[in-house]
């Protein structure tokens, strides 16, 4: 972010939070992705764990309007943010966060446990919507292309694909099997299970960020249909991170989140 954008934010820090704060991502029924969705639900939870109105606003080209070309954004008031950390920061230059009683140490326990989902459970679900083929055949293809015409549907699939491909070779993660990505998601599920220890959320202080991110990708993986189950199957194994998914959907949207 250069030095302007900066200081812009940090004027608009100063503002109340708008009253048409609108979200964008994918359309949610006919295109968005495992790992999309995802991201978009965690964005949402934080703003309802933060009491923040928002209105959704799905756009079939909503990762290229973002301008990290990452879903979801939102748009508040003269301001365009894209991605959850980045929200959090705008959200908590207006002096509203969810980390106030945390200490320094905390603080830094939820960061490496956010990014532990970031490198494991985002990444495994780009693996399976665009390396595993029979997921790619029966779901990603489907979806992602069904806002385009043919031919433009195909040309955006290949190019979205080789894309991914090139992320999952940087980080030595295209060569690993279906089974040692499920292996990393079942330690990822592991650690987080030992961390929340049984507690309603990661902190006794209350509900974070953490419990957002962990919520979006959670639940989303329980109640997206994929050609295999054994992703849900895996998280299914953690009664308490189910219920600690089954909370925040009771808590913070009730019976707006679809199953």
């Amino acid at each position: 972010m250069v030095l302007m954008d900066k200081i812009s934010l940090e004027l608009g820090a100063q503002e109340p939070w708008p009253k048409d704060v609108k979200l964008y991502q994918p359309y949610e029924v006919e295109q968005i992705l495992l790992p999309d969705n995802a991201n978009c639900l965690a964005v949402q939870a934080f703003l309802r764990m933060c009491h923040l109105n928002y209105v959704v606003e799905p756009r079939s080209n909503a990762e290229a309007m973002s301008p990290s070309l990452k879903v979801p954004f939102i748009k508040a008031g003269r301001f365009v943010i894209s991605e959850l950390e980045e929200i959090v920061q705008f959200v908590n230059r207006k002096g509203i966060t969810l980390t106030e009683k945390l200490d320094t140490d905390q603080k830094a326990d939820m960061r490496a446990f956010m990014s532990l989902i970031h490198n494991v459970m985002e990444v495994s679900e780009l693996y399976i919507c665009w390396v595993d083929q029979e997921t790619y055949n029966e779901v990603t293809s489907l979806r992602h292309g069904s806002v385009y015409p043919w031919p433009l549907n195909h040309f955006q699939n290949y190019v979205k694909r080789n894309q991914v491909i090139k992320k999952l070779k940087a980080i030595d993660w295209y060569k690993k099997t279906l089974e040692d990505v499920y292996t990393e998601v079942e330690s990822c599920c592991e650690a987080l299970n030992i961390r929340l220890d049984g507690k309603m959320y990661f902190f006794e202080e209350g509900p974070t960020e953490l419990d957002a991110l962990v919520f979006g990708h959670l639940f989303t993986i329980l109640t997206t249909p994929l050609p295999r189950s054994d992703l849900a199957n895996i998280v299914r194994n953690y009664p308490s991170l189910i219920e600690l998914v089954q909370r925040v959907e009771k808590g913070f949207f009730g019976k707006d989140v679809k199953e």
